[in-house]
């Protein structure tokens, strides 16, 4: 029987633009990590953000999965993503773990060289956030 590795990931919209990491397979990727022993996924990815960016999040609510097939290390993960709020303004600070930290509008993801999982993620979250902002 087959194992996989699995990511939780974080799907962070504020002020209109979604937080990214910038790896060392050269993409951007959400921020997120493995899920460890006794922890929730939610409590997985607001740790790992956490870790990553410095950024509290609240986590609202589950987007999508997937398995993610990472050509350059021929392995399969299995993705899930959350939608999340930030608990603060502050900038973000990229840690060891990645190059580089960007926040992005709608129009720039899809241009942006990263797994079509995490872009379909973005794009539900977007739209998500605008219908909040519109009844809201």
């Amino acid at each position: 029987m087959p194992h996989y590795p699995v990511s939780i990931k974080g799907v962070v919209v504020r002020s209109r633009r979604v937080m990214l990491m910038y790896n060392e397979r050269d993409e951007w990727e959400l921020p997120g990590g493995r899920l460890e022993l006794g922890e929730t996924p939610e409590e997985c990815v607001a740790r790992e953000t956490y870790e990553e960016t410095r950024i509290g999040v609240e986590v609202v609510d589950v987007l999508d999965s997937w398995m993610y097939h990472i050509e350059v290390a021929d392995k399969n993960v299995f993705i899930v993503t959350y939608g999340c709020r930030a608990t603060t303004d502050a900038a973000p600070v990229v840690s060891r773990e990645h190059k580089r930290v960007g926040e992005f509008s709608a129009d720039e993801i899809p241009d942006l060289v990263m797994p079509d999982g995490y872009k379909r993620s973005i794009a539900t979250w977007f739209a998500r956030v605008n219908a909040d902002a519109a009844t809201g």
